[in-house]
């Protein structure tokens, strides 16, 4: 009899653990367990979500990058211009004769120094690059201090004026554009211009030529923006 109620009791008790909730209604499931038991849950999303904000963060850059290309390969050229401490000294020299202009002079200083007073090739020197015996024979004291300085702007670039105008008697009647032969006879010498008859077959003073030509339209443009922004003494 004690053995029947025995049984009876363990049968009870076993149907009453296979009856008990796996979590009691007085029993809060921990975080652990339900991240667990729940592999799609907050925590198993955030990565992916890191992942797609870093993939469009990666995106908007390469785009940035890819139109600042675009407007580096297709922004304007930026043109030359007179240095505004030039400007007149460039407006004067050019009043020497009417066959200068103040784009023509300036391109020319372009393309013999790129406005540096101090340049100094070997052979030639200052601004405006004059051999020693063409500065002896044309250099003056333009600025009044008592020397002729070649390495002085303002003494160079008048004296620029009055070589070039003097250039331009010289290859009076001989064929062709009269400021690229003069230009050519102030590269090469005017005696090189004569005896070819137009412009020297030399490739160096061709292509100075060519140089000068390519930017006496650059510079007419900046020079018609510079003495509309800044009233100066006039030049042609």
């Amino acid at each position: 009899m004690q053995e029947q109620q025995a049984g009876a009791t363990d049968s009870g008790r076993a149907w009453r653990q296979d009856q008990q909730p796996a979590h009691p209604s007085w029993e809060v499931p921990s975080p652990a367990t339900v991240y667990r038991a729940s592999p799609a849950g907050r925590g198993a999303r955030r990565p992916g979500r890191r992942k797609g904000r870093a993939a469009l963060a990666l995106g908007a850059v390469l785009i940035l990058v890819a139109l600042g290309v675009v407007w580096w390969l297709t922004r304007p050229p930026t043109l030359p211009s007179i240095p505004p401490r030039y400007l007149a000294t460039v407006q004067s020299a050019t009043k020497t004769c009417p066959e200068l202009s103040v784009p023509m002079l300036a391109a020319q200083l372009d393309a013999e120094s790129h406005w540096d007073p101090r340049a100094d090739s070997g052979q030639a020197q200052g601004i405006a690059q004059f051999h020693p015996s063409t500065w002896a024979e044309w250099g003056k004291d333009y600025t009044g201090d008592g020397k002729a300085d070649v390495w002085n702007p303002a003494d160079a670039i008048p004296a620029q004026g009055a070589y070039m105008c003097h250039l331009f008697k010289q290859i009076k009647g001989i064929p062709g554009d009269p400021t690229q032969l003069a230009l050519a006879a102030y590269n090469a010498g005017p005696g090189a211009v004569l005896k070819a008859r137009g412009i020297p077959h030399i490739p160096e003073t061709q292509n100075y030529v060519k140089r000068i030509e390519a930017l006496i339209p650059k510079y007419t443009q900046t020079y018609a923006k510079q003495i509309s922004a800044s009233p100066s003494p006039s030049g042609n």
